[in-house]
This record gives structure tokens, C-alpha cells and sequence, in this order.
């Protein structure tokens, strides 16, 4: 089952930056999300949350965004984490930022159920346990 939660975590990830949209099939209608790249990040809930979080919250202060996959890292039989190397450019300063983020995906039922956006591989790893 883990493979299945890999392909559908990349399936996802590759639609979204083909598209600039969420592919809206492999996220659960009740889908959890919690940005901990944000200062006061909150818990955002359900597709219309998602896309308050993706394209109000977090994009609004980028004039340019870009993510490219690097990595998938099946954990367990539910989660799998996304990392991927991410380039913009800030909306009201015009710093440029390149860095490696991450996401820890929890699948169930061939939904992403929870995703917990990290500004990193390292952020990542500790919140599953398997870095200190």
C-alpha cells in the first residue's frame, strides 16, 4: 500500500505544478493542512481552505513561485513525505529565495487525509521520527 501513497503523493504534487492547481481527486474533502512555514500558520480545513491557504496565505506574498520534486520518502504505510526544491521572488521586496521544503503527507482510503507544509527535508524527518 506505502508504493500506492508514493505514486499518489507525486501524482498530486506533478499535477499541481503542471497546473498551478491542487489535483482536488487525491486530496480527502476534509483535508487537513498545517503551514509551519507560516509565522502565525493555522489549520486550515477542506478544499476551500486549501485554497485560501495556496493562493491568499502563502502566494500572496510571492510575485513568482516555482517548486520542482526532488525526493518522495515513503515513511509508513500512511505517510509520505514530498520534498522539492522552491524558487520566488518576494511580491513587495523582490528578494529572490531558493530552498529545499517539504511536506509530510498522511494517506488513507487513496486520499491525502493531513499535510503539514515544512521549510525543509530536516523539519520533516523530525516530525516523523526519523531525524533528532
Amino acid at each position: 500500500m506505502s508504493q500506492e501513497n508514493v505514486e499518489l503523493v507525486r501524482k498530486g504534487f506533478e499535477h499541481f505544478v503542471a497546473t498551478g492547481e491542487p489535483a482536488w481527486d487525491t486530496l480527502h474533502e476534509h483535508v487537513e493542512v498545517r503551514d509551519h512555514d507560516i509565522m502565525d500558520g493555522r489549520e486550515y480545513r477542506g478544499h476551500a481552505d486549501v485554497r485560501r491557504w495556496l493562493f491568499e496565505d502563502w502566494a500572496s506574498a510571492w510575485s513568482a513561485y516555482s517548486a520542482e520534486p526532488e525526493e518522495f520518502i515513503d515513511v509508513d504505510d500512511e505517510r509520505v513525505i514530498a520534498v522539492f526544491r522552491v524558487k520566488a521572488t518576494g511580491r513587495g521586496s523582490g528578494a529572490e529565495l531558493e530552498r529545499q521544503d517539504a511536506s509530510v503527507n498522511v494517506v488513507r482510503d487513496g486520499q491525502i487525509v493531513r499535510l503539514d507544509y515544512y521549510n525543509s527535508k530536516q523539519q520533516a524527518l523530525k516530525a516523523v521520527g526519523l531525524e533528532e
